[in-house]
């Protein structure tokens, strides 16, 4: 029997994205996609990729009759205000925003600037990261899918973690495309100021450090930076590792970690043009690699992560998700590898 899916802000980047992966699902119909600006008009108005793919037309958030997977692709601090009077629309619901991450309302409020209205909902979630949480996604029916430059920091050092092989904070340079800024980004994010520009809009304390600390225990500290790209993250994780700990015992946590993992890939190579995580060939791939370089000299380790922020790093790992809570192959829909050369 086919599940039935609506996409709740639909006409955004992520949201996007998540139609186009859903309309491939061999298991899903996509039966709704909101948007109340766009209400009325067909879906490839905002997404022309789609074109001949899909005859759906936008529909009012007001007019959504329910389905039995919600993604709620809504901004965030504002979809925790949505949120529950979606609860009754679908028995799975799956967030994109970041209203749902983190489990302190109080470090939700430090980070994000204003008072969570719902908190009592917050246990409530399951982290959407298959590779930390897979037993609880499975019987999850609300589930929060991490930021972008979190999923790749997290997947970048949890292997040192989990082995206990960091001493104290972990140092995270992300650097993001413009996609990252949204459908509907401010004058920053016009050609004419962004084009050659390699901007530090976050020089402290990112939002997406509070996950990578609830993700890893380990506090971080964090700055981002605005590159050219349209797609990708790329992430810089540095570390002291504890006394004792070289590049074989590094090497041995990231391979116990992930050698199981369909989507995380080892990449910590002596030579070549991508010998290390890049996220060029990653673009419309629900694939994270991760590679970690030791300094054997004063016991440093730098962690690399990169992804596409829009699949991995959003609409593929909720899907990813998704046919784990349903019990599919997990890479079903996701079976796309990225181009090379782009």
């Amino acid at each position: 029997m086919t599940t039935t899916a609506a996409v709740i802000g639909g006409s955004g980047y992520i949201g996007g994205e998540l139609v186009r992966l859903l309309l491939g699902h061999p298991e899903i119909e996509l039966t709704t996609v909101t948007s109340a600006r766009l209400a009325g008009r067909p879906v490839d108005t905002a997404h022309p990729n789609l074109r001949g793919r899909t005859r759906l037309t936008f529909t009012d958030p007001e007019a959504l009759s329910g389905a039995d997977v919600l993604f709620v692709a809504a901004p965030h601090t504002e979809t925790m205000a949505l949120l529950p009077r979606l609860l009754d629309r679908g028995k799975v619901l799956l967030d994109l925003s970041g209203d749902f991450r983190l489990r302190d309302p109080l470090v939700y409020r430090e980070h994000y600037g204003v008072a969570h209205t719902a908190p009592d909902l917050l246990e409530s979630f399951t982290p959407g990261i298959p590779e930390l949480h897979r037993d609880r996604l499975t019987g999850a029916d609300r589930i929060s899918v991490p930021g972008c430059m979190a999923t790749a920091a997290i997947l970048a050092v949890h292997p040192l973690a989990a082995d206990g092989l960091i001493d104290g904070e972990v140092a995270v340079d992300a650097r993001t495309g413009s996609s990252g800024s949204g459908a509907r980004g401010g004058p920053g994010d016009a050609h004419a100021e962004r084009s050659g520009a390699m901007r530090v809009f976050a020089p402290l304390r990112h939002r997406h450090q509070a996950e990578i600390t609830q993700a890893t225990g380990h506090p971080c500290r964090m700055t981002a930076t605005g590159v050219e790209a349209v797609r990708g993250v790329q992430v810089l994780c540095r570390a002291r590792l504890r006394d004792g700990t070289g590049p074989r015992e590094v090497r041995d946590a990231y391979r116990r970690a992930y050698a199981a993992e369909p989507f995380v890939r080892i990449v910590a190579q002596r030579r070549g043009t991508f010998r290390l995580p890049d996220p060029k060939i990653l673009a419309g791939s629900n694939f994270c690699d991760v590679g970690p370089v030791v300094d054997c000299v004063d016991g440093w380790v730098t962690a690399v992560g990169a992804l596409d922020n829009l699949v991995k790093g959003g609409a593929g790992n909720a899907v990813q998700c998704l046919n784990i809570r349903m019990g599919w192959p997990e890479e079903l829909g996701l079976g796309f590898t990225g181009l090379h050369p782009v």
